[in-house]
């Protein structure tokens, strides 16, 4: 059974859509559990069955040793990514 911060981050990242990027700690405030970005990050190690490519650092930086699978997911959303980060331009 999930604990309350489980269920709380698993309903923020299956509410995002194809294309929406979101960081940790975004994802740690909108489940309401503001400053946990750390947790969201282990959370989403150990949970993959989430859509963890929407999510990256509050520099846009992607997941290390994942870039590339990161960043094919997110271009294929319509994501634009350049040297390891989401760009917005």
């Amino acid at each position: 059974m999930a604990t309350p911060f489980e269920a709380a981050i698993s309903r923020v990242l299956d509410a995002l859509g194809p294309g929406e990027v979101v960081t940790y700690g975004e994802v740690a405030v909108e489940a309401g559990f503001p400053g946990a970005h750390r947790a969201v990050g282990r959370f989403l190690a150990t949970h993959e069955d989430h859509p963890w490519w929407r999510v990256v650092t509050s520099t846009g930086r992607l997941v290390p040793g994942f870039e590339e699978e990161q960043a094919r997911r997110l271009a294929g959303e319509g994501v634009f990514v350049w040297d390891g980060r989401v760009r917005e331009d």
